[in-house]
């Protein structure tokens, strides 16, 4: 039996995220990639409901030792998981994680209806602005001239910014893996410092020329980083 791998997406994020993810790791691993539900209409506090959602997920699958990747928003819903849950998780890796600072100076922009702006702040998301692709811009442009969308991805947003993780790192013995993006303008890289320095067990792997999202702009470096940590365990 292959050993799994669940990959969580952040929150303007989609499976396609995890394209090169996939291709390299399809052979030797279970991939799991679950659409997280940010658009679901439900009582209560939304962050939590995407940590019930994975919790149901993992458990309806009936998996057991997982190896949990979560960029950006994703990385949030994982930590929150892996502290609850630390016997289903046997490694955490967290890429642009939010949970301990975020900046959230793009956060009005799903209200806007200019693709030239879209553009633009999708671009802000990496270090090399042609990693923003038409066709991933036009799926993050798709998103925003939904008025329901819209509303969901502000309170969800809002939810993460004040699920704030300090204070449960220390208590996650989960062997963890940090990879970040030295340029990575929305969790800067003091951001990775802190995560180590309040996990137990976490490893950092910084690189060069990277933003927010190293899975999509660097896929070869962040599949080198990955394979090398699992290597080890």
């Amino acid at each position: 039996m292959k050993q799994s791998m669940l990959l969580l997406h952040g929150l303007f994020g989609g499976l396609s995220n995890w394209e090169g993810v996939v291709n390299h790791f399809s052979a030797q691993y279970d991939i799991h990639i679950p659409a997280l539900p940010i658009y679901d209409e439900h009582p209560g506090d939304n962050l939590e409901y995407l940590v019930q959602f994975l919790d149901q997920y993992i458990t309806s699958a009936g998996l057991e030792n997982v190896i949990l990747v979560g960029n950006s928003l994703g990385g949030h819903v994982a930590i929150l998981y892996t502290h609850r849950r630390p016997e289903k998780v046997a490694s955490l890796v967290l890429t642009g994680s939010s949970g301990l600072y975020e900046n959230t100076s793009m956060g009005s922009y799903p209200k806007r209806g200019s693709y030239d702006y879209i553009r633009e702040r999708v671009a802000y998301t990496f270090y090399d602005p042609a990693t923003a692709t038409d066709t991933l811009v036009a799926e993050v442009f798709s998103t925003t001239t939904n008025a329901r969308k819209c509303f969901r991805i502000v309170k969800m947003a809002k939810s993460a910014n004040r699920n704030y993780v300090a204070s449960l790192l220390p208590h996650i013995p989960t062997r963890t893996l940090l990879i970040w993006g030295e340029d990575d303008k929305i969790t800067p890289p003091d951001v990775a410092q802190e995560f180590r320095r309040l996990l137990p067990q976490a490893e950092l792997v910084m690189l060069a020329k990277c933003g927010h999202a190293p899975m999509m702009e660097l896929p070869a470096a962040f599949n080198e980083v990955l394979t090398s940590f699992l290597e080890k365990d």
